[in-house]
């Protein structure tokens, strides 16, 4: 069941207002027809305006229910060192492991997500999309295990990458059988409805 909002937690006038003025720019600049537009708003108005704020709800619903974490990253580490430094059980695919992606710098701030469904890896990217971020480096998500070891127990978290082959892979960190272990395979399913995913900005 939602949980009811008090007047604080809604939308403001005045970000009804910034809507307004970026769709009010965005039309002008557009400059439609004056005629075919009049026609429009007479039959297909409402309709418009419903598709408008559900394209809204949308976006915001997928930013909603965020966990930040802020890591300072060592990128110098071999892909073994990262894993070590977690501390954890390690399933892992030898090669895959050997190729993973560094990323870039040495500070960044990772988000994590959650779907609530299964979800294929080709419609996963699409999710981040959705939100405005990449799928975060293993490195980083390493890290972020490694400050947090507590933070997989609850929220089992991966992200993913493609190999030079065009193949999914993937690093998975979780709490299971009592014990806490870090995944690193290709991906040969989906992800089930628990996954929390993590990102970084675009």
């Amino acid at each position: 069941m939602a949980s009811s909002m008090t007047p604080s937690d809604v939308m403001t006038a005045g970000q009804i207002g910034k809507f307004q003025e970026l769709l009010g720019a965005g039309l002008r600049k557009a400059a439609f027809p004056s005629e075919p537009v009049q026609r429009v708003l007479e039959t297909q108005g409402e309709a418009i305006i419903s598709t408008c704020v559900a394209a809204v709800r949308r976006s915001v619903e997928a930013i909603s229910d965020l966990i930040v974490r802020h890591v300072t990253v060592d990128r110098d580490r071999t892909p073994k060192e990262v894993l070590d430094a977690t501390n954890r059980a390690q399933y892992t695919d030898g090669k895959v492991v050997k190729a993973m992606p560094k990323g870039d710098g040495a500070e960044t701030d990772v988000y994590f997500f959650k779907l609530g469904r299964f979800v294929s890896d080709d419609d996963l990217e699409k999710e981040y999309a959705l939100r405005g971020l990449d799928p975060a480096d293993p490195y980083a998500l390493a890290q972020v295990n490694t400050d947090d070891p507590a933070l997989a127990d609850d929220h089992p978290n991966g992200t993913h990458w493609k190999d030079t082959d065009g193949r999914w892979c993937f690093a998975t960190f979780s709490r299971w059988g009592g014990g806490r272990r870090v995944d690193v395979s290709r991906d040969e399913g989906v992800w089930s409805d628990d996954w929390w995913f993590a990102g970084v900005r675009k």
